[in-house]
């Protein structure tokens, strides 16, 4: 049984997606696939069950998980300490989801990277991210939930306020007779997961209620919702800061205005006693830095 075979396979446990693994290991699926395969006919048993939703752990594939993962990450740590990088050449790895990536991660850090910093991205949920995080594949993630990990330092990073959007003609197909919860309920709700983790947010705020609306459509990757929502697909719960351009153009509308507006928060989260690596500290202050003009 070779390590690599096992650090594959925390990978897929960590990203539940054999293609996610690859990309984060930087080999190919095939080769995933196949050293999935080697040890799982060397454990005997199989270790996935392969799904339409991704790789899940069967109950064996959980215990291995569990019992291996502090050794590994031990074994890793070693690993790096003696053949890895100097610290002065090894990347900064940052995690975080692709719109957070794309429109905040790296117009922040982009001075730094010119500086001559390495920097390497993986795009994917906070609670995807975290866990690698945890397991030392991550030196940064900026999360948009609040880490409940213990082991991790966290940051409070920004506020985003929260909005309920529409563009102007669904507002006159779903609301002809105004905009309540009542009305909200009938239109086709757009959300990022199963879970709508913005849209409950909201419910909860403005209505101290679980959303009792139906999903018509998941799409993870809130620029995608945004689109959707100028195309008249549906309403959805988006941040107030990714909208700006849409709302000032007339492109789309805020469909309640709450007392209370919804605040989700986003956080830096890192390993304890990380930043005094004086590069990771540089990335963090720099993310700090440039929040300020976030919400």
């Amino acid at each position: 049984m070779q390590l690599t075979w096992l650090q594959t396979f925390m990978a897929v446990y960590q990203t539940g997606s054999f293609t996610k693994a690859a990309r984060h290991l930087g080999v190919t699926q095939p080769t995933v696939t196949q050293q999935i395969r080697n040890l799982e006919q060397e454990f005997g048993r199989p270790l996935f069950e392969r799904t339409a939703k991704g790789a899940l752990p069967t109950p064996s594939g959980s215990v291995l998980a569990r019992d291996v993962r502090m050794s590994l990450k031990g074994l890793n740590s070693a690993i790096h300490r003696h053949f890895g990088h100097a610290d002065e050449e090894r990347p900064i790895r940052i995690g975080a989801t692709a719109e957070l990536t794309a429109a905040r991660v790296v117009p922040a850090v982009s001075s730094l990277v010119s500086g001559g910093l390495g920097i390497r991205l993986s795009l994917g949920a906070s609670h995807e991210l975290l866990p690698q995080l945890e397991e030392g594949f991550l030196d940064l993630v900026v999360s948009t939930v609040r880490p409940s990990r213990r082991g991790l330092e966290t940051t409070p990073l920004a506020d985003e306020e929260l909005i309920l959007v529409a563009s102007p003609e669904a507002v006159e197909d779903f609301f002809p007779s105004g905009v309540d919860r009542h009305s909200v309920l009938k239109a086709p709700m757009i959300a990022y997961a199963d879970t709508m983790p913005l849209i409950r947010l909201y419910w909860q705020t403005v209505f101290n209620s679980e959303p009792d609306c139906p999903v018509t459509a998941v799409i993870p990757d809130l620029r995608g919702i945004l689109a959707a929502v100028i195309s008249s697909a549906g309403i959805s719960v988006l941040p107030r800061c990714l909208c700006s351009a849409a709302l000032a153009s007339g492109a789309i509308t805020i469909l309640m205005e709450p007392e209370i507006p919804p605040i989700n928060t986003l956080y830096l989260a890192v390993q304890p006693g990380s930043l005094s690596d004086y590069r990771l500290s540089q990335v963090h202050s720099t993310l700090l830095k440039n929040a300020r003009n976030w919400s």
